[in-house]
């Protein structure tokens, strides 16, 4: 059973953003095809991790998310940005969030 906090709602935010950019990036003229297939991947995995036990837990790849969207905003391609940089910032904040490193009561 999955118990539908803000922190997972979050997460979900992050990675359905990032699996959205990674589908831009695949379906775009002269974009790069191995970053887009790699952040499809591991968006993939990171919302999955939320619903069913993976062997990975979802803080890493939650990380790992946040590596390949870094990398896809850095090698540019002719997507837009946007999409990219708001899942780098809602990873980020879940990120810090699950981790504890800032306490918002309400939320964490």
């Amino acid at each position: 059973m999955v118990t539908f906090s803000l922190l997972v709602i979050i997460g979900i935010i992050g990675g359905v953003l990032a699996l959205v950019d990674g589908i831009w990036r695949l379906r775009a003229r002269g974009g790069n095809t191995i970053v887009g297939v790699i952040e499809i991947i591991v968006a993939a995995l990171f919302i999955l991790s939320f619903f069913v036990p993976v062997p990975w837990g979802s803080v890493v790849l939650g990380v790992a998310t946040l590596i390949a969207l870094v990398v896809a905003l850095f090698l540019g391609g002719r997507t837009g940005r946007g999409v990219t940089i708001a899942a780098i910032v809602v990873i980020a904040i879940w990120l810090v969030l699950v981790n504890g490193w800032i306490v918002i009561p309400g939320i964490n």
